[in-house]
């Protein structure tokens, strides 16, 4: 007996670390020390001394049952974008920079070139985020998962001078609510979705006029990642007041996070088209209006609060990072929450 017998190939590692190389090697940052295979990444914090009171942040996160698309799909190079965006876009909210990423794959079987096919989104995800990857770990679970499936998640650590920090204290009655939109159901809410639409490969890959694409296309389009948009509001010289990324929980749990007691959110929910996607879901799914609101982002990805006087430069900050913003409200006084109408 070996532990190859026992179902964990160590060779397949060892040819999933060099398959995965030139992507991991893409992300770098000038920081990074040393290269992909040491016990841990070594990141320079020498930038971090020209802030007056640098903070660090981190976020953790996974992709959920989205992983089970890319199963029937047999499509494994965006899960990985998933991975970043769900840590890096928490990281986003507070005012950071994400600095280096580290990923995590447990899988049933190491297959290697899917492996690096899983890597190489998890790259992709940093490039545009403009982190490094720097580490990462594949565990084999022979009797635990099935051999063709796998788990990911990731860590993000980022830093923010602590004068930059968005923490909602200074969100006051009047305030602007500026909502970004998402690229579809992102990485959330898809134990629902599994629910709803029949899992087969016949069934994603079916076409749908209303969609202008396939199911499958449809939802397994990977998460918006929003760095690149903060850098560009920050640029324009805007200090935003609040920022909440619309993950699990929807529009009900998470736009409340970024508020002080004292105020509410009202969003106008005819303010922007909602994806077709989130249309079908309802409807095939017999999804109740408040449920879908508390499960989904409903095409908004990121809500900001911000002053009125700023609403027209942070607009114009959003679409020349490329994305799609709308005004869908505002802070009125009241009970801490959000009300939709």
């Amino acid at each position: 007996m070996d532990y190859k017998k026992s179902g964990v190939d160590i060779e397949a590692g060892y040819k999933s670390v060099e398959l995965m190389k030139e992507a991991v090697k893409s992300t770098m940052r000038e920081e990074v020390l040393g290269g992909l295979g040491g016990f841990s990444g070594a990141f320079s914090l020498a930038k971090i001394k020209e802030m007056e009171e640098p903070v660090l942040l981190s976020g953790t996160d996974g992709c959920g049952t989205k992983v089970k698309l890319a199963f029937i799909m047999d499509k494994h190079d965006t899960i990985g974008i998933d991975a970043v965006a769900m840590c890096v876009n928490d990281v986003v909210c507070a005012g950071g920079e994400p600095l280096f990423f580290l990923d995590y794959i447990a899988c049933g079987k190491n297959y290697p070139e899917k492996i690096a096919t899983i890597v190489g989104g998890v790259a992709e995800g940093c490039r545009q985020s403009e982190c490094a990857l720097i580490g990462g770990e594949t565990a084999e679970h022979p009797g635990l998962m099935p051999q063709d499936e796998y788990d990911l998640a990731g860590f993000a650590v980022g830093v923010v001078d602590k004068k930059d920090l968005i923490t909602g204290e200074n969100i006051k009655s009047g305030d602007t609510l500026i909502g970004i939109a998402s690229s579809g159901v992102h990485s959330n809410g898809f134990s629902l979705v599994r629910s709803v639409f029949t899992m087969t490969e016949e069934s994603l890959n079916t076409y749908y006029d209303s969609l202008g694409k396939t199911l499958g296309e449809a939802l397994l389009a990977p998460t918006k990642i929003y760095v690149k948009t903060m850098k560009e509001i920050k640029k324009a010289g805007v200090k935003v007041k609040g920022c909440s990324h619309i993950t699990g929980g929807g529009f009900y749990e998470n736009v409340p996070r970024m508020l002080p007691d004292g105020v509410k959110a009202v969003i106008k929910k005819d303010s922007y088209e909602v994806p077709p996607i989130f249309k079908m879901l309802a409807e095939d799914g017999n999804i109740e209006e408040h449920m879908m609101y508390n499960t989904f982002n409903m095409g908004i990805g990121l809500v900001l609060a911000v002053d009125p006087a700023d609403v027209d430069t942070v607009m114009t900050a959003v679409k020349a990072a490329g994305e799609t913003p709308y005004v869908i409200g505002s802070i009125e006084a009241g009970e801490k929450g959000v009300t939709l109408c």
